[in-house]
């Protein structure tokens, strides 16, 4: 079924509530479906249907959801293009999929044009002048929602490329509709429910976890455009809204601005965190300063979001993530060396594979079977790549990428878990650690660190050699202090950009 479908449906049942709220301007869910079906007209008008693609180039604002929602309605398939993405991982997006459209602000229009050599698509520009109004004021609303069938793509959404070149991840209206369904349930959302959502809308966790469930219950959105710490903490405690969400970094900026300087936030009832794995100091920090409990997330692109977490009044375990979704996946962990699965309990550590109905069927015009390996059974799973354990309860608790694993003098070093130990130094702001070469154990662990107060590296190095969890071959060996870490556009730490930095 049109995910379009399921949206007007909301939309015809809660028409006159507030829907979509950015600065002083609101929609209601009247509105939010009349504009949509305009845009889905012109689209139509325009000759653009059934299976073509349209992408939106922008940060978060009004324009995203009625683009998307006019997309489907259309028949086409949405493109949320990362608004960080250098030219080159733009343009290669853009091209890649296809686009015959593409709506951005009217700042971007001469960036979109340069780095596609002057041969971009149609653009239509946000804002009140732009051309994206007047497309929708001007076209006969679509009567209806063009068919699509569950396997069908709905998005392409590209990952962040810092490994590579980026892939399009094919997300199905059934990948999106399990994955909303998926968090309506654990987090029992309602239409009283109110989300402030400042993370990106072309990220899983802005649209198919933070939005699209709010839209499917007849709730509201307040939109953030750019990340802020002190509006955001403005906006919580005027709107007082109950749901929610943070990337690590947005989480630490939040914990180490109220740290010293309490503020009580007490209208969640459900505040997420992920992107990342966030140190337990952190997520101390955002506790002390907001009163705020957190609730960890895991997924991924490939996942359509959300496939790992607690439930609202579940009692959070120390380390853990949560436990799998198991009405829309079912997980495996596969040991490296090829042994057999772990089961709940087992000592060790295995990479994730998932299979269900969130998980991608696979990338726009790649074939990677080597992510999509099929059991003896014939069953198809798709790996994650990310190492965890898992406690006899079925709590999951992640390790680390298996591509960032340290190799030092033989022994397997796993970078986030030092990040862990040396992120409680209460004069650290954010820390992350890479493996760099050494002439004698062929990697060493290294540190980057950003202080929040004065310190040296000389400082840090004597703390490392007196912490109990940072010693042999767990021990920075090397420290940098830097003012800011890399980031991917969705926020996650850029480890290869800091391999570069630090060779």
């Amino acid at each position: 079924m049109n995910l379009a479908t399921l949206l007007r449906r909301a939309a015809a049942d809660h028409a006159e509530r507030v829907a979509l709220r950015l600065d002083d301007v609101e929609i209601d869910y009247a509105d939010l479906a009349h504009r949509a079906a305009r845009f889905a007209g012109h689209l139509r008008a325009t000759g653009i249907g059934e299976g073509d693609r349209v992408a939106v180039l922008a940060p978060n604002c009004l324009e995203y959801l009625i683009a998307i929602l006019g997309t489907w309605q259309a028949g086409a398939v949405g493109v949320p293009l990362n608004y960080m993405f250098p030219d080159a991982p733009l343009r290669h997006a853009v091209t890649d999929s296809g686009a015959r459209l593409v709506v951005t602000p009217p700042g971007d229009v001469e960036r979109l044009e340069k780095a596609l050599d002057g041969t971009a698509p149609e653009v239509l520009t946000t804002g009140g002048d732009g051309s994206f109004a007047a497309a929708v004021s001007g076209a006969d609303p679509l009567d209806g929602v063009v068919p699509r069938l569950d396997g069908d793509d709905a998005l392409l959404m590209y990952t962040s490329g810092s490994t590579g070149v980026p892939k399009g991840v094919r997300q199905t209206h059934r990948n999106i509709a399990a994955q909303v369904d998926g968090a309506i349930e654990v987090y029992e959302l309602t239409g009283d429910d109110h989300v402030l959502n400042c993370m990106p809308m072309f990220h899983v966790g802005g649209l198919q976890l933070a939005s699209l469930p709010i839209l499917m219950r007849g709730g509201q959105i307040t939109f953030m455009p750019r990340w802020d710490v002190v509006r955001w903490l403005e906006l919580v405690e005027q709107l007082r809204p109950t749901y929610g969400g943070l990337i690590s970094t947005m989480m630490i900026d939040v914990g180490n601005r109220t740290v010293e300087n309490p503020v009580v936030l007490d209208s969640f009832r459900v505040c997420m965190f992920g992107g990342s794995r966030t140190p337990s100091a952190a997520i101390e920090r955002l506790e002390a300063g907001t009163g705020i409990l957190g609730t960890e997330i895991y997924g991924q692109t490939e996942q359509s979001g959300l496939v790992v977490t607690y439930g609202p009044d579940e009692t959070r375990r120390p380390d853990s993530m949560g436990r799998p979704l198991s009405q829309i996946v079912r997980t495996r962990l596969v040991p490296v060396d090829g042994s057999a699965d772990l089961e709940p309990g087992d000592p060790g550590v295995g990479e994730l594979w998932v299979r269900g109905d969130a998980v991608t069927p696979g990338y726009w015009g790649i074939d990677a079977s080597e992510k999509f390996p099929v059991s003896e059974d014939g069953t198809g799973w798709f790996r994650t790549g990310d190492l965890m354990s898992r406690d006899a309860d079925g709590y999951l608790y992640y390790v680390d990428r298996i591509d960032d694993m340290i190799v030092s003098g033989g022994e397997n070093v796993f970078p986030q878990m030092v990040e862990e130990h040396l992120a409680g130094h209460p004069d650290l702001a954010e820390v992350a650690v890479i493996g760099t070469a050494h002439e004698r154990w062929v990697e060493q662990v290294t540190a980057v660190v950003v202080p929040r107060t004065a310190i040296t590296v000389e400082e840090l190095h004597r703390w490392c050699a007196e912490h109990p969890d940072l010693q042999g071959m767990h021990r920075p060996r090397r420290i940098e202090i830097v003012d800011a870490l890399p980031r991917t556009g969705s926020g996650k730490l850029n480890r290869p950009d800091l391999r570069r930095m630090f060779p």
